[in-house]
């Protein structure tokens, strides 16, 4: 039972993105995952409830990966840190170009009556992420490495580049991407640290 609940996830994801909610029927999923319709509502309340826990389970998975992420750089400096996951955020959403294009139809064309549950989800992640960074952005501050500046502001810097690139990622090719993000990060760093070349 996992795993055709883990299939009807994967399978709703790719048709999400592709048509949209509205664009999509339970029927196309069922089809997809190889079961009748109704068999989904015994993972499922519905269509809703379904789009719900796809949504919930791709904004958590950046958050998750930066954990692990964190993890394993331990010993790393602030700025050694903070490139690390800017540039494997980058790679996370360039080689997951489905759950890419899902989220960024989402966020900028959500239906309607589901705005709400869609923000409170999205704000819960943001903000668990945020306070991966914002620590970061501290210790730099504390080591003299990051300039003293409001923490708001350097998280809203630092999306912006993300959200910047994660929409041109649709326009170019996976080299000339590489050299974008590494064009960025230069200036985002060179932008907020303390220590000029």
């Amino acid at each position: 039972m996992p795993m055709t609940k883990e299939k009807l996830k994967a399978a709703a994801l790719t048709l999400f993105a592709e048509h949209g909610y509205e664009g999509t029927s339970l029927a196309a999923i069922a089809k997809q995952v190889g079961i009748k319709t109704p068999s989904i509502y015994a993972h499922f309340q519905g269509k809703e409830d379904l789009f719900l826990a796809v949504f919930e389970e791709a904004t958590w998975e950046e958050v998750q990966y930066v954990r692990d992420l964190l993890d394993t750089v331990k010993q790393s400096t602030v700025e050694e840190k903070l490139s690390q996951i800017f540039f494997e955020t980058c790679r996370f959403y360039l080689h997951n170009r489905e759950k890419t294009a899902f989220l960024k139809r989402i966020m900028l064309f959500p239906p309607d009556f589901l705005k709400e549950p869609l923000h409170e989800k999205f704000i819960a992640s943001e903000d668990a992420l945020s306070n991966l960074l914002r620590q970061l952005f501290l210790d730099g501050m504390d080591a003299g490495v990051v300039r003293t500046e409001k923490v708001e502001s350097l998280l809203a810097s630092y999306y912006c580049c993300i959200d910047g690139l994660v929409s041109q990622m649709f326009y170019y090719d996976e080299a000339e991407m590489a050299e974008r993000c590494q064009s960025v990060w230069k200036n985002f760093w060179l932008g907020i640290s303390n220590v000029r070349p």
